[in-house]
């Protein structure tokens, strides 16, 4: 019956995110002048932080970018692969990139040219098991290791487009589905690349108990209780100051031998609570339990001399100490019984009396681990630091929204390795909070020199300030997009022709220090088009955060 639970779950969180995809379905839209495209309708807060804050400063289109034009016509393949179960062991070809890491729901566009990868798209399209599918993981060198090494976790990609062009290449364009574990890879005798993978189980997003805290309950119906460990304290007072209760141990006993004024602040205190406990469900075996420790511990700490001799040296208005016995004189000794009761029955009823919770854990652990609270969290401060594109439509799919802001955080690619490897939507979403929070400068991964800064950044992609493209060779790279940059070096002419952004050239720029190709610069082509020019810097190329 628990496995038959475990599948139904898996099964109905797939269909989730099955049909969340495909409301976001790739499709291209015919664009009469690219170059001219002036956006005019384009929402200044899409800029992101740092953006042009007014449409007069910004009018591209930035929902071209994200159609990947460059790669010309493309025919949709109207296929959509289903989800694969939790567990699940297949055989895929592989596709393996350097400075990329692909998220489930991100597009990826290829250009495929080498004859063995053409041959595994081949291979992915007519595979019966799982079509269309391919897998992709990061390959990457150890510093000071000139061997390149896979990474242990990727992602399945769905083909969606594709165009087989004259020459034999393909120009697709793809987008993650599920995560994997990578147990072996292999190439075949036509040198295909091929791994063995495993679909990683996603968790469910998780929400705190409606009653894990927030009310008295979960040690309920105390009041007995409290009463009992009230009159401990006041026998073992009497005890130690050297009276005797020969009386039955009753309630109305217990209160006979109190004088009036004790009376009076015996009732203030056990009174304060008792209506509330009297509406509580009954006490579960762990609160008689957590009770009875708790009374062995104030008889403990009673019957300790040095715990009893602070107790009865207790600053009072009226008590006067004697230091030679440690007892209270004649003429103090009712008004110190009486404080010392009074502070006492406070003290073991402080938590009870001032309307602390008493849940095992304080609100803001639970909160820890609260997928959806962490999902508000972790949208605002995209939207204040990031802006665009906006993600409140992801704030009640928590799942959705960890992979969506990792495949878009302007991050290094060892980041985004790391964030494609943590297991647990909670642990996820923390992670990007804490980075959301630290990133500022971006540096030069050689050398470390200071590129730009956080607030530098610019959102030219409806998908965000970080997305994958593809040049004329078959490399793809994943930019991040900045209106201004420092510490970079000019190299060649600008080129218009295969442009990831319409309407603009392209320079190549490396870093001045080191010499690193860092990227490209990006000017406009047309007088009226703006932003003038904005940078493009490779992820791959970014040193890890720091402040």
């Amino acid at each position: 019956m628990e496995d038959g639970r475990i599948l139904e779950r898996e099964r109905l969180q797939i269909e989730h995110i099955q049909q969340q995809l495909d409301h976001e379905e790739l499709q291209f839209e015919e664009v009469d002048d690219l170059q001219d495209s002036s956006g005019d309708d384009q929402d200044p807060t899409a800029l992101g932080y740092g953006g042009a804050g007014t449409s007069s400063e910004f009018n591209f289109n930035t929902s071209i970018a994200s159609l990947h034009t460059y790669l010309g016509e493309v025919e949709d393949t109207h296929n959509r692969t289903v989800f694969l179960d939790g567990g699940a062991i297949l055989n895929l070809p592989l596709f393996y990139f350097e400075g990329v890491v692909l998220f489930p729901g991100a597009t990826l566009p290829l250009r495929v040219i080498q004859s063995n990868f053409v041959a595994a798209i081949e291979r992915a399209l007519s595979q019966v098991d799982v079509p269309y599918t391919i897998g992709v993981i990061r390959i990457y060198r150890e510093p000071r290791d000139l061997r390149m090494k896979l990474a242990t976790v990727g992602t399945t990609a769905e083909v969606r487009q594709y165009r087989r062009l004259e020459d034999g290449s393909l120009n697709v364009v793809t987008r993650g589905q599920q995560r994997f574990c990578l147990r072996r890879h292999w190439i075949d005798v036509e040198r295909v690349p091929y791994g063995e993978i495993q679909i990683i189980k996603e968790d469910l997003p998780l929400r705190t108990p409606r009653d894990a805290f927030g009310r008295l309950a979960p040690l309920s119906n105390l009041s007995s209780r409290r009463l009992a460990s009230k009159k401990s304290i006041a026998l073992m007072l009497r005890s130690k100051t050297g009276e005797t209760e020969s009386e039955e141990n009753s309630d109305e006993s217990f209160q006979n031998g109190l004088s009036l004024t004790e009376r009076r602040i015996h009732q203030s205190v056990t009174g304060s609570s008792y209506e509330h406990d009297t509406m509580d469900e009954p006490a579960s075996s762990d609160d008689d339990r957590f009770m009875y420790e708790s009374d062995q511990e104030i008889r403990s700490n009673l019957n300790d001399s040095d715990s009893m001799k602070a107790l009865l040296s207790y600053p009072g208005k009226q008590t006067e100490m004697d230091s030679r016995n440690g007892n209270c004189s004649t003429s103090g000794k009712q008004s110190c019984k009486v404080e010392m009761l009074s502070n006492c029955c406070k003290n073991t009823d402080a938590y009870l009396s001032r309307g602390i919770s008493r849940a095992f854990w304080p609100h803001w652990v639970y909160r820890m681990f609260d997928s959806y609270c962490l999902a508000q969290r972790a949208g605002d401060m995209w939207k204040q630091i990031v802006g665009a594109p906006n993600v409140d439509g992801l704030l009640k799919k928590p799942d959705l929204l960890s992979f969506h802001i990792a495949s878009k955080i302007p991050v290094s690619e060892s980041t985004r390795q790391e964030l494609l490897e943590i297991d647990g939507i909670p642990y996820r979403l923390r992670r990007e909070i804490e980075l959301l929070e630290s990133i500022n400068l971006i540096r030069c991964k050689n050398c470390l020199t200071i590129i730009a800064r956080r607030s530098d950044m610019l959102v030219m992609s409806s998908e965000g300030p970080l997305g994958a493209y593809v040049n004329p060779g078959g490399y793809v790279h994943e930019i991040m997009t900045l209106f201004k940059a420092n510490g970079l070096a000019l190299q060649g002419p600008a080129i218009t022709r295969y442009s990831w952004f319409p309407g603009y050239a392209w320079t190549i720029t490396n870093c001045a220090t080191c010499g690193t190709q860092m990227g490209w610069l990006f000017t406009a082509t047309k007088s009226k088009l703006k932003p003038r020019s904005f940078w493009g810097i490779r992820s791959s190329q970014v040193a890890e955060e720091t402040r």
